[in-house]
């Protein structure tokens, strides 16, 4: 009996400690997972919307089949969660608007027309061919590099590339507004990063859309109301 109890006791513990490694590994992907996705509620979606398509308008773009795979991967996901059509094929939102601050009051953002974005991003990608030839190799590949990197936190790579636009676009002369020139900067070394190494297009995606979000989500507003 005392055996028996001993055995018991053993197995228990095993499969305790079976479950427990279970639990582990599964909060280790789920926190994985988390650090990957640095989107969680849908508010960057003009963002989205705006440098997928300024990708998908640019001229030398190596990657255009693969701009899909960001769908399918999930990065556009809020997009289509967001926004909905109506019967006539117009772009709707569902009431998830998102918004900004302005005076300290939450002022909910414009509704997204899709034809209004294809035309603005239209419009950068013809400047950023223009600034494509300016831009060092140097500059691109220093990214690629840190985006490389699979150790290096968001908040790092986010500063890397917010370092490399701001180097930019003291360097390179423009008439452009500040803020226009350094959106197009930004959106610019996306496809010139994903161009020298395309296994990183939903990476450098994600990290583009972080930083034009926090920087610039104001200004494309203003763009979407004109």
């Amino acid at each position: 009996m005392k055996l028996w109890n001993k055995t018991c006791a053993a197995e228990g513990e095993r499969a305790r400690t079976s479950d427990l490694k279970q639990t582990v590994t599964s909060c280790s992907i789920s926190e994985s997972v988390m650090e990957q996705d640095i989107y969680s509620n849908g508010s960057d979606h003009m963002e989205r919307m705006l440098l997928f398509a300024f990708l998908a308008e640019s001229s030398g773009c190596e990657f255009r089949e693969q701009l899909p795979s960001l769908q399918s991967q999930g990065v556009l996901c809020s997009v289509k969660d967001a926004l909905c059509y109506d019967s006539d094929g117009e772009l709707q939102t569902d009431g998830n608007r998102s918004g900004h601050l302005q005076n300290g009051e939450l002022v909910p953002d414009p509704e997204v027309n899709e034809a209004i974005v294809r035309t603005i991003a239209a419009q950068l990608a013809e400047i950023g061919d223009q600034l494509d030839k300016q831009i060092k190799a140097k500059v691109v590949n220093d990214l690629v590099q840190h985006f490389l990197n699979e150790n290096l936190p968001r908040e790092e790579i986010t500063r890397c590339l917010s370092q490399a636009v701001e180097g930019l676009a003291r360097a390179i002369p423009s008439d452009l507004e500040q803020e226009k020139a350094m959106l197009v900067l930004a959106m610019l070394l996306t496809k010139k990063v994903a161009n020298q190494m395309p296994s990183l297009l939903q990476r450098v995606f994600s990290t583009t859309v972080n930083y034009i979000s926090q920087h610039f989500h104001n200004y494309i507003v203003r763009m979407l109301r004109e």
